[in-house]
């Protein structure tokens, strides 16, 4: 097997390896965004345990999808000549049972595994597709123990409603399943390694801070470019592989695209969030079935984050965009439009304020995924621990003072980490008005939350602090964005 191809991807090698461990028949259901690198991991992680493997074709008549199924059956077979079309799915899978059954895949030891990629590309209408799937694994699939079937695809709706959370003949039979999310800082950081792509931690956070870790979008990166060069290529060229990518993203991920994208339009104008009656009142979306279904898929294919502040219910969730090419385009590449960038578009913005604001929104949104990293940076893994956002509006403005915490860690032991995380290209200072803004809103939290915890302001800064001892004092903890990796 050629897994030492494989970056990062720990937690879901783990469920795929328990799979083939097992002496049960597995149904694995893997779905995640587009270029996430779903079909890579199945094809890598199990190699020539795959005996069957067949891809849908989008929008393809089912006359011509059964025509692919009956090339796939060609190659698995190794035959000369292109066996029968079959009529129907029915019979489709039919044949994939009598391939399973010939004498020399019995012979086999170990797990066997089918891999039907992008399923949803198969279920067009009328073909009965699903319930020949439901009948293959109900009569057959479920009852060989050295079976794994793997089914992907990228239409997270679909693959939602149909498989995942399926109320038909799929109910409550996948085994196991995966959503693939893009790569951690770290995982990215070895995927460019991998590929010859030798860039400071620096540098990788300001390519994340635009790409995220989507496999596909970090491939285009090239030696010897810098990250801003990289960004330029890749975004803003005329013929950029990411110029156009939004709108190809949800059209080809989502039934009801419009709503999504409506979603999206608005948060990005909200950066801190919206509650789900603001944000469907703001999208004009009514509430209901449809709506939860929508939030469900931009935050299951991680467009979107929710999250409970401080001392709020679960009804009070904030919604926000967590993905940065979602957040980088609708900042830099949509107001283009179809105008050319130029050589260097990029690159003219390195000092320009609404650059330096945007960072500073993107690095704060890279803190927060990577939360597990910090708890490790902080000694406190093991704690239990509540993570979230923290607002306070007083009502008499003239006596109180409001204040916002984008995050906060409150800890088991007693502690409550106040995050304050600042981007910039070199140490930041700390001088005694800033330190003065953090003591108050520490004040105004303590005094709103009349919590009895202990409060360290955490500070998370690219390359650290500097300034007075003085000033620095209210602060508990500095970390970098080496902590981040």
């Amino acid at each position: 097997m050629s897994r030492e191809k494989i970056i990062g991807r720990i937690y879901e090698i783990g469920i795929l390896k328990e799979a083939l461990d097992s002496g049960d028949p597995e149904f694995i259901a893997v779905y995640g965004r587009r270029r996430i690198g779903k079909t890579f991991l199945i094809r890598e992680f199990f190699d020539d345990r795959i005996c069957f493997e067949l891809t849908g074709m989008n929008d393809a008549p089912l006359k011509e999808q059964l025509r692919n199924f009956s090339y796939s059956l060609k190659d698995a077979m190794g035959l000369g000549i292109m066996p029968q079309v079959p009529a129907s799915w029915f019979e489709a899978f039919s044949f994939l049972e009598q391939f399973l059954d010939s004498p020399g895949l019995k012979q086999r030891k170990g797990k066997r595994v089918v891999f039907i990629d992008e399923l949803p590309w198969f279920n067009t209408p009328k073909s009965g597709f699903l319930s020949a799937l439901e009948h293959f694994w109900n009569s057959y699939g479920s009852k060989h123990s050295n079976l794994i079937l793997v089914v992907s695809g990228s239409a997270a709706s679909w693959m939602i409603q149909r498989i995942v959370q399926s109320r038909g003949g799929l109910h409550n039979r996948l085994t196991r399943q995966i959503r693939l999310l893009p790569f951690s800082l770290l995982e990215t950081e070895q995927y460019l390694q991998s590929r010859g792509i030798l860039l400071s931690r620096y540098q990788i956070v300001c390519l994340y801070m635009a790409m995220g870790g989507v496999p596909f979008y970090l491939k285009h990166a090239e030696p010897g470019l810098s990250s801003a060069q990289i960004i330029d290529k890749t975004c803003f060229s005329k013929d950029g592989v990411l110029r156009n990518e939004f709108e190809k993203l949800f059209i080809s991920l989502f039934d009801q695209s419009e709503l999504h994208s409506r979603i999206v339009e608005v948060l990005r104008k909200k950066r801190s969030g919206l509650t789900r009656n603001l944000l469907l009142a703001a999208s004009d979306i009514p509430s209901g079935g449809t709506a939860t279904m929508i939030l469900k898929e931009l935050e299951e294919s991680g467009f979107i984050s929710s999250s409970v502040p401080f001392g709020k219910k679960s009804n009070d969730a904030i919604f926000r965009i967590s993905d940065e090419f979602l957040l980088f385009y609708f900042d830099w590449i949509k107001p283009l439009g179809k105008r050319d960038a130029g050589d260097g578009y990029w690159m003219s913005f390195q000092n320009d304020p609404k650059r330096r604001a945007w960072s500073g929104l993107a690095f704060e949104g890279i803190c927060m995924k990577h939360i597990r990293q910090i708890k490790d940076a902080l000694g406190i893994r093991m704690v239990e621990t509540f993570h979230g956002p923290w607002y306070y509006s007083p009502k008499n403005t003239d006596s109180q003072q409001g204040a916002q915490i984008d995050l906060l860690i409150d800890r088991k032991d007693g502690i409550i980490n106040l995050c304050e995380m600042k981007f910039s290209e070199s140490e930041l200072t700390v001088d005694a008005d800033y330190s003065g803004k953090l003591r108050r809103k520490a004040d105004v939290f303590r005094s709103a939350t009349k919590t009895k915890k202990t409060i360290f302001i955490t500070m998370i800064t690219t390359f650290g602090l500097t300034g007075s001892p003085a000033s620095r004092d209210v602060i508990s903890n500095e970390l970098t964005m080496e902590c981040l990796f």
